[in-house]
This record gives C-alpha cells, sequence and structure tokens, in this order.
C-alpha cells in the first residue's frame, strides 16, 4: 500500500532493481524505463512517448502486438521468454498492468540476466555472510 510516496522515491525504488523496468500504457505508448548504467537493452529519453511498436525491429512487430494484444483483451496476464545474448541469459517478462476494476492500465516489462542466477546451487542463508 503506498502512503505519501513521492514520484522520486518509486523512481529510485524502481531503479535499485537489479532488472530493468520499461511501462507502455493502454495506448501502446512508452511512459517510463527504469535508469542505469547496465541496462541489457539500452533506453534514451527520446523513447518517451514514442508508440511501443517503433522501438521494435520490423520483424519482431507481428509478435510485439500479438502479446500487447493478449494483454489488452485478457487472453493474458503475462508472457514470457528467454533469449541468449552475448554469451548471457536474459530472460523478458511482460505483465498486464490493471487497476482494481480490472481495466487494462498498460503492460510492464521486466527484463533481466539471469545467467548467474542459473548457476546458484545449494543453499546461502541469510546469516551466512561471505
Amino acid at each position: 500500500m503506498l502512503e505519501n510516496f513521492s514520484l522520486e522515491t518509486l523512481e529510485a525504488i524502481f531503479d535499485a532493481l537489479p532488472l530493468d523496468v520499461t511501462f507502455v500504457d493502454e495506448t501502446d505508448t512508452v511512459r517510463y524505463y527504469s535508469k542505469g548504467d547496465d541496462r541489457i537493452f539500452r533506453r534514451t529519453p527520446a523513447v518517451i512517448g514514442r508508440k511501443v511498436q517503433d522501438c521494435h525491429p520490423k520483424e519482431s512487430l507481428d509478435k510485439v502486438n500479438q502479446v500487447a494484444s493478449n494483454l489488452k483483451s485478457g487472453k493474458r496476464d503475462f508472457a514470457e521468454f528467454w533469449i541468449d545474448l552475448k554469451g548471457r541469459k536474459i530472460y523478458i517478462r511482460y505483465f498486464a498492468v490493471r487497476d482494481k476494476a480490472g481495466k487494462y492500465l498498460g503492460t510492464l516489462e521486466v527484463t533481466q540476466d539471469i545467467t548467474n542466477i542459473q548457476k546458484i546451487a545449494g543453499e546461502k542463508r541469510l546469516l551466512d555472510v561471505r
């Protein structure tokens, strides 16, 4: 629950996450992206206000539009895929964002480099500081 939360604090929280976040509104317009020098897919301020379709190569537009359509219609609440990129495993997820009444507000894209996560074995407890 949010109470007395500044936009600056909320943005700092998103920027601190070890993943990339982009929000595209209900009209397919890019409205937000988290900052970071180590973003997997670079973003510039010029992307804000652009249609998401204008941010992808032509050969992937049909897939972009299909994912968007499925999330908007409620056919799906999320979509996920992963790719190999420059020796890294990249996990990309799209989540439908809906208000309390179920109205579609947009899509949240979450991109994460999971290369090192895939190597985790055994346990490391909170107090096992190494």
